[in-house]
């Protein structure tokens, strides 16, 4: 598993002549900062750090990188649960490469925070007619109970409230390419967050499709898959 950056979608045409529309990710490089075993922490997980949006630490996490023998500003840290620490190292190294064209993966990510928010936007509640004298309620949520039975409101209605900036994983994304120069993976279907968002990624549970074509990406100069979200919508309804 590692951490990138969502760039943003773009087109592409896998090997069959098949238009995709996929996401750009920066993935990594990520160093490894720290290892977990049964032994001395009672479960086995890796903990990898990315470069962030951060210029300087504090002399905490500056002291916890140093230990693992990483010289670099890594502002942003993930530990991931593993089977085995046996093939990973302090300070070592990991990029888009151990990711192939033709398998999936899931992307975890916070969602774009909407603040405040009615019943409308919220839940999709259709509001009051226009008519009848109804002057002022549109958009109102309308009764939230009964009176005598239950005489309370129930856990879990839905009202109006705080939406967005949510933990979400999106499951099985098909990798069309991957770029190891940039350091970009290309994945089909949308990617919860913003542009420039901190996203992780890690290998599905579904099988990689055999004998799949990935897609020719141009040289670094023709192709800026951050510039072309404006001109590209989501496929299949994906949107986050």
């Amino acid at each position: 598993m590692l951490i990138g950056r969502k760039l943003g979608m773009v087109r592409l045409y896998d090997g069959g002549g098949r238009a995709r529309a996929v996401t750009a990710i920066e993935l990594g490089p990520n160093r490894v900062t720290q290892l977990r075993t049964a032994d001395r922490d009672g479960y086995e997980a890796v903990q990898v750090g990315y470069s962030g949006n951060r210029k300087r630490l504090t002399r905490p996490a500056l002291g916890h990188l140093r230990a693992a023998g990483v010289e670099e500003t890594l502002a942003r840290l993930g530990e991931f649960r593993v089977d085995s620490t046996a093939g990973y190292q302090l300070g070592q190294r990991l990029d888009v490469s151990q990711f192939q064209p033709g398998a999936y993966v899931d992307v975890t990510a916070d969602s774009k925070g909407r603040g405040f928010s009615g019943g409308v936007r919220r839940w999709g509640f259709h509001g009051g007619p226009k008519t009848h004298g109804q002057s002022d309620r549109h958009r109102a949520p309308g009764s939230i109970g009964s009176g005598t039975t239950p005489g309370r409101v129930w856990k879990g209605q839905h009202m109006a409230g705080h939406m967005g900036a949510v933990r979400i994983t999106v499951r099985n994304l098909l990798v069309v390419a991957t770029d190891d120069a940039r350091n970009l993976i290309f994945v089909q279907g949308s990617v919860p967050g913003p542009q420039r968002g901190l996203v992780a990624v890690r290998n599905g549970r579904r099988a990689a499709l055999a004998n799949f074509a990935p897609a020719v990406l141009a040289d670094a100069g023709e192709v800026a898959p951050a510039a072309s979200v404006d001109a590209e919508a989501p496929a299949d309804g994906a949107g986050a």
